[in-house]
């Protein structure tokens, strides 16, 4: 019952994200045939980037020649952040929506215990990011058949594809702690939000300066860094364990705190 209509209710918002993402990746690989017969000319535009920016988005790691190493850098940023963006959106109100919207006294007033109410939730923020990944991903496999040789290594694009809902269940068992501990939608979504930026820019700043490279390690956008999964085709097993572990203890806190919550109905 809850799952049903909170999956009804967000429908339209996962459709119009799914739309423009799909959209963006579409039309990014779809001049990658025109960037790979000009590739001399392109590569020299790039060799023209400060080597902090290179290092940054990865370019001095990954050929932009290839369409592996043209994914790696130009889909996979967006991919990785706007579908954090979206976790984060979803799944920081989804709980505390209720309070906040005074519904929370009809919910509790049918025979459902608030277990129930945060498994069924916890489900439907499972079941979109998931979906909004399904969409992404069939998106980038259409847009690879722009190119003149369309073949991409499986193992590498499935890995590409894992590390990015690991990153997006991340930002979202955040978002969704932080409904389960606060009643004000509106700060929820800011502070939920600012994880997500904080955490991107960090990575970034890593990259610009040797002096804050400290700060890739705290930023989950570093577990899955697009250049060493495609060169090594593999995801470092310590940075998998560290993205479960914030996942579980996320679900487990949010139990915890909303079966204790001072809920007045």
């Amino acid at each position: 019952m809850i799952f049903k209509r909170e999956f009804k209710r967000n429908l339209k918002s996962l459709i119009i994200w799914s739309i423009v993402l799909s959209g963006l990746i579409l039309l990014t690989l779809s001049i990658y045939p025109q960037f790979a017969e000009q590739q001399k000319e392109m590569t020299k535009l790039l060799e023209a980037y400060p080597e902090s920016i290179k290092k940054a988005f990865g370019m001095n790691e990954l050929n932009m020649g290839d369409l592996m190493g043209f994914y790696g850098v130009e889909i996979y940023m967006m991919t990785t952040l706007l579908g954090s963006i979206y976790s984060a959106i979803f799944a920081s109100n989804i709980l505390a929506k209720e309070e906040n919207e005074k519904t929370i006294e009809f919910l509790l007033s049918k025979p459902v215990t608030r277990s129930r109410i945060v498994t069924e939730k916890l489900l439907a923020v499972l079941v979109n990011i998931l979906i909004f990944n399904v969409v992404s991903a069939v998106a980038s496999i259409i847009g690879f058949q722009f190119a003149k040789d369309p073949d991409v290594p499986t193992d590498t694009f499935s890995l590409l594809i894992a590390a990015t809902i690991l990153l997006h269940l991340t930002f979202g068992a955040i978002a969704f702690m932080l409904s389960s501990m606060m009643k004000k939608t509106r700060n929820i979504l800011s502070i939920s939000l600012g994880i997500v930026l904080a955490a991107y820019f960090m990575n970034v700043m890593a990259g610009i300066s040797e002096d804050l490279e400290f700060l890739k390690y705290i930023s989950p956008f570093k577990y899955v860094d697009a250049a060493s999964i495609i060169n090594d085709n593999e995801i470092e097993p310590l940075y998998i364990f560290i993205m479960a572990a914030v996942i579980l203890i996320s679900i487990f806190a949010s139990y915890m705190v909303y079966k204790k919550k001072d809920i007045a109905v």
